[in-house]
């Protein structure tokens, strides 16, 4: 990646409110883009229309207003950029990236191997669509080969990705594009530079990674940062009903933030509202002093070893 000024994003899914997971994930990295001296962008990815609430996404905005998170530029919505996705996918089908698959979710759990990110596809309609039978999505074809990349936090990754994840999903069965196809153009059409986010989330960058080489998208430097337990040692999450970020408590939940990610604030600030302390951080802030521990350790956990290059 060439050097040019840094530009991170913050692009929450609008199913529910901010919760602390959330909060961390969005101040690692404004941070991390307020220390560079760089942008922040904030993407609604709402490309899931299914689960997408209008009232969720003005109250993450909302939320990060109150919380002192101010974001530069407009407000990028993935249901307005649709077009840019098929556009995309047209070019993948053109280059033979991608291929019309007819298979059923059952159909690809009964005749999948079971891999570190779900089931691995079999690969029925790699070689075209089976006799009778119609497409229903469109999938990436995953090329042989290792792939390695650095994180900033966890250091070198590396992993086979036909053997980990198979040729994955970029146009559902319902018509919708796939989160990794509309991330990768969104990310580019942004300019973004930087993909800070939850450690949870670092198996889906090999895909990624993979999409931006097909589409001849630059690749962007990534830092996944651990992610906020329950008391159960569950990630944090709408799904398992994580309760919202109190912004009548902005100061606090920032500074609890800024403590999980190794940043705790002095003293004097402890009563501080968000604009000291979010001042104070920026100041301070350096991405090692992020604890390496988290619900995920990096693509050396134990999950992928049978896997790695």
């Amino acid at each position: 990646m060439t050097d040019t000024r840094y530009i991170g994003r913050f692009a929450p899914s609008p199913t529910g409110p901010l919760h602390r997971g959330s909060l961390i994930a969005a101040l690692a990295s404004w941070l991390d883009a307020r220390a560079a001296g760089g942008e922040w962008r904030l993407r609604i990815d709402d490309v899931d229309r299914g689960r997408a609430r209008v009232s969720a996404a003005r109250d993450i905005r909302a939320a990060l207003e109150a919380l002192g998170l101010e974001w530069d530029g407009p407000v990028q919505v993935q249901d307005a950029r649709r077009d840019h996705y098929q556009a995309a996918l047209e070019r993948l089908q053109a280059s033979g990236d991608a291929y019309p698959c007819a298979c059923t979710r059952r159909e690809v759990a009964a005749g999948g191997e079971a891999g570190p990110a779900g089931i691995i596809y079999p690969g029925t309609c790699r070689d075209g669509l089976p006799a009778g039978r119609e497409a229903r999505s469109w999938r990436f074809r995953v090329p042989d080969g290792p792939l390695g990349f650095e994180d900033r936090r966890l250091g070198p990754q590396s992993l086979v990705p036909a053997a980990v994840i198979g040729d994955f999903v970029i146009r559902r069965g319902d018509g919708l594009h796939a989160y990794h196809l509309a991330m990768v153009v969104d990310d580019a059409a942004l300019g973004v530079t930087d993909v800070v986010r939850g450690a949870d989330l670092l198996p889906a960058t090999p895909p990624q990674m993979l999409l931006r080489s097909a589409l001849s998208l630059p690749q962007p430097r990534h830092l996944h940062v651990p992610v906020a337990t329950d008391p159960q040692g569950r990630k944090l999450s709408k799904t398992n009903a994580a309760p919202p970020v109190d912004t009548r408590r902005a100061g606090a939940a920032v500074a609890d933030a800024l403590a999980f990610l190794g940043h705790p604030p002095p003293a004097d600030l402890a009563d501080a509202p968000p604009a000291m302390l979010l001042e104070w951080a920026v100041g301070h802030w350096q991405s090692g002093a992020i604890a390496r521990d988290g619900l995920a350790s990096g693509l050396q956990h134990p999950q992928y070893r049978a896997y790695k290059i």
